[in-house]
């Protein structure tokens, strides 16, 4: 079967879990770079990935990639690739996205008009047509330059990967759920070890951490763009990668998995979305302050993303809130914690300098991922805990 290969952007700061990821799915990693991960699959790989992969944002069918330092060696390089591959002759085709840096083609609304005329220009000589109807299924693009190497690329996604489709209720400032998987992946927490988010919000960590818990493909409930490129992929391509997900589910799977917030509304959202993604049987949540933290076992993790103050408001009552999270931590007996948040005070205030700290990229906004690790059970219990 012919190998084709594929780009995972995923966020900034996560490639190696990503990688990991990619790896345990059977695929090999060409290439790891800022914020993505080219592998190497067959045509099946779009099913697959798009329906297993946690902490990837997209996946891309990678067409081609040349140096381009005049547009007018970016259209001919363009044009060269061998589109009718791809793109049937009603197919309906744009550059959604065009990302340029440290390249000397730096206009990307000019980049996107430029390959898009490219490629119907490929398309009139080798379907013998003067236009193109554009009525059949969509085949996104996106086009990336780097030191003036440009990768272009198909779209098999998109609505982004963190779109799980439980989500229906969200609270203020929520994390997604392709960061909150990635962090929990990250992390040294297994399902036998007990979690808690004291900062649940709309229960994204919990219910990602379910999810792992139980091995649930987190795209198992939802659609993607690619299912109607029938020309590159069968239909029964997609129902065996759904099934192949289903046979993966460990339906008894348990785990003491928590999450409180001090806002009962916010409590219910989370209830709800932990029922429709199918989990909410593994996840206890509790209005519950941070100050009432505490919990008799050892061995524990806390794994949250605390408030930092996206209003000049809410920032005067950030230093009570993490040195009150620093307290209650330090009573904790044994336990790791992992937060991410973009207050750069946090340490001072939580009282205890990080065993690591990881720079993510949550968007566009720099944050951290403090982690402050605790001791190990000893290996007896682990293998007793393993079985």
């Amino acid at each position: 079967m012919q190998e084709y290969h594929w780009i995972a952007p995923c966020h900034f700061g996560m490639e190696a879990v990503l990688k990991r990821e990619l790896q345990d799915l059977g695929y090999e990693i060409v290439q790891v770079e800022d914020g993505r991960v080219t592998f190497c699959g067959d045509i099946m790989a779009a099913c697959r990935a798009n329906i297993f992969l946690r902490t990837a944002e997209r996946v891309l069918l990678k067409v081609g990639s040349f140096q381009a330092l005049t547009f007018e060696e970016l259209f001919d390089r363009t044009k060269e690739l061998p589109w009718e591959e791809y793109i049937p002759e009603d197919g309906r085709f744009w550059v959604t996205k065009a990302t340029s840096v440290k390249s000397r083609l730096f206009s990307t609304s000019d980049i996107q008009s430029l390959v898009k005329k490219a490629i119907v220009e490929r398309l009139k000589e080798k379907y013998h047509i003067s236009w193109f109807p554009e009525t059949g299924q969509a085949y996104p693009l996106r086009v990336f330059l780097l030191k003036d190497q440009v990768t272009v690329a198909l779209d098999t996604t998109g609505e982004s990967l963190h779109r799980r489709g439980y989500r229906l209720l969200t609270s203020k400032a929520p994390i997604t759920e392709t960061l909150a998987a990635a962090i929990l992946l990250f992390s040294l927490w297994k399902k036998d070890r007990i979690l808690v988010d004291p900062f649940c919000g709309s229960g994204t960590f919990p219910i990602e951490a379910a999810m792992i818990a139980a091995n649930i493909a987190p795209g198992m409930n939802r659609s993607f763009l690619a299912e109607g490129w029938t020309n590159l992929l069968p239909k029964k391509a997609w129902y065996e990668a759904v099934n192949e997900a289903s046979d993966r589910i460990d339906e008894g799977a348990q785990a003491d998995i928590q999450g409180y917030d001090i806002d009962a509304q916010v409590v219910a959202a989370a209830r709800e979305n932990a029922r429709t993604a199918g989990v909410d049987h593994m996840i206890h949540f509790q209005r519950r302050p941070v100050s009432e933290l505490s919990h008799p076992k050892k061995y524990g993790f806390l794994i949250t993303n605390p408030p930092y103050g996206e209003r000049l408001e809410e920032r005067k009552d950030l230093p009570a809130l993490y040195r009150e999270f620093g307290e209650r931590f330090a009573a904790l007996d044994s336990w790791s914690a992992y937060l991410i948040t973009a207050y750069e005070d946090a340490e001072k205030y939580i009282g205890r300098k990080a065993d690591k700290k990881r720079k993510i990229y949550n968007g566009m906004m720099k944050t951290y991922l403090y982690q402050f690790l605790g001791e190990k059970p000893p290996k007896r219990q682990r293998a007793k805990e393993d079985k």
